[in-house]
């Protein structure tokens, strides 16, 4: 079975993708704000979909990553297309 990314995994990923934005808060219970909330950008949040796809070899293609507004919609997309894989 795939390993499943937790939310500290993607907290990790997040925050490289995110760059040197000082904006960026990834601090606490993160996973419900939504990504303009916590200063992070649709550039940001899609490196963060291929690093995922690389890491994990799930596919979120453009359209479907760019309509992502929370990292816990990130999360189940992610764990749900390892899940089918399995």
């Amino acid at each position: 079975m795939a390993t499943l990314l937790t939310p500290d995994d993607l907290r990790r990923v997040l925050v490289e993708c995110a760059g040197e934005t000082d904006g960026t808060d990834l601090s606490g219970d993160f996973l419900d704000l939504r990504f303009e909330t916590i200063g992070y950008d649709s550039l940001a949040l899609m490196e963060t979909a291929a690093r995922l796809e690389g890491r994990y070899g799930v596919s979120i293609p453009d359209d479907v990553a760019g309509r992502i507004d929370t990292p816990r919609e990130l999360l189940d997309l992610v764990n749900g297309a390892l899940a089918e894989a399995a």
